[in-house]
């Protein structure tokens, strides 16, 4: 049996020898699993990084449904180029700022949450001009070559007048800097960033779209294997496994690694360590679609 677990990760093995409780959460952890799509447009956020400062630099608007691992990438390019500290230097290098845009789009709160990004004090009672005055000195001064905006779409909590006024604020900002800037969003982020001609002219879609029942797919599956904290092989690649997967995670793969784990933390308790199609079948699970009908039956 140890030969057949070979194939496992080397945190996934010592995770073997962990209580179960342990070995239960070890998988609810956030996982890095690149795959040909998610590497392919790191390697454009790369070129983006490394793009020459222009009068009229380009961007990118990365657009997928929620939990198909947006944040999860552009967290994982921030993470590749990391805050580095400077002894003798009042300010560190922040090669990639990352931002959340805020719940409704106002220029103040937007500014805030650069600010808090880079660390820096900033009065929230402080008049917007003077923020941004803020904000465009800081990034100047920690040497910023890329600012990522998640969480897009959030434009559209705002009326048609204030979604013009953010738009106009990464407009401004993008002309000031000149360095790329990257937005993150479900497909409603296009929506928003259509309503500006130059911003739409200036953002190039890039999209994340569901899984399908492919080699794709496979690929992942057998990545995701070998991080099972389980005492026995399961098989995820087997046909019919893949496919019962498919359809209870609908194609996201947030919903297939929660899926995973609700299956590990089964097949622990259970002593069966494997996931096969009697322990997907034995979980208490609702696909997202059905939990959104489920949700709204009960308004």
């Amino acid at each position: 049996m140890q030969a057949e677990l070979e194939g496992l990760l080397p945190s996934a093995h010592a995770a073997l020898e962990l209580p179960d409780a342990e070995r239960i959460l070890f998988l609810r952890h956030p996982r890095w699993i690149g795959y040909g799509r998610t590497k392919s447009i790191l390697a454009r956020f790369e070129q983006l990084l490394h793009h020459p400062r222009t009068e009229r630099m380009p961007n990118l608007l990365l657009v997928g449904e929620t939990n198909n691992g947006k944040t999860t990438l552009v967290e994982r390019f921030a993470r590749l180029h990391p805050r580095v500290d400077r002894e003798a230097e009042e300010h560190a290098i922040v090669p990639v700022v990352l931002v959340q845009a805020p719940p409704v789009p106002e220029e103040g709160r937007f500014y805030n949450a650069v600010l808090g990004s880079l660390g820096a004090p900033y009065r929230a009672s402080a008049p917007a001009g003077v923020r941004q005055v803020q904000v465009l000195r800081l990034l100047k001064e920690v040497q910023s070559k890329m600012l990522i905006v998640d969480e897009l779409h959030h434009l559209l909590a705002g009326s048609a007048v204030r979604q013009r006024q953010f738009l106009n604020v990464l407009k401004y900002l993008g002309n000031e800097l000149r360095i790329p800037m990257v937005g993150v969003g479900t497909a409603e982020a296009i929506r928003a960033v259509a309503s500006d001609p130059q911003l739409a002219n200036r953002f190039e879609p890039v999209a994340l779209r569901r899984w399908e029942l492919n080699e794709e797919f496979f690929r992942l599956l057998a990545s995701f294997e070998r991080l099972l904290p389980l005492r026995k092989p399961s098989s995820l690649t087997d046909a019919r496994v893949a496919d019962k997967l498919m359809a209870m995670c609908e194609g996201t793969i947030g919903e297939l690694q929660r899926l995973l784990a609700a299956a590990v933390e089964e097949a622990i308790v259970a002593g069966h360590e494997r996931i096969d199609l009697d322990v997907l079948a034995g979980l208490e699970w609702r696909v997202p679609s059905e939990r959104a009908r489920y949700a709204a039956r009960l308004r």
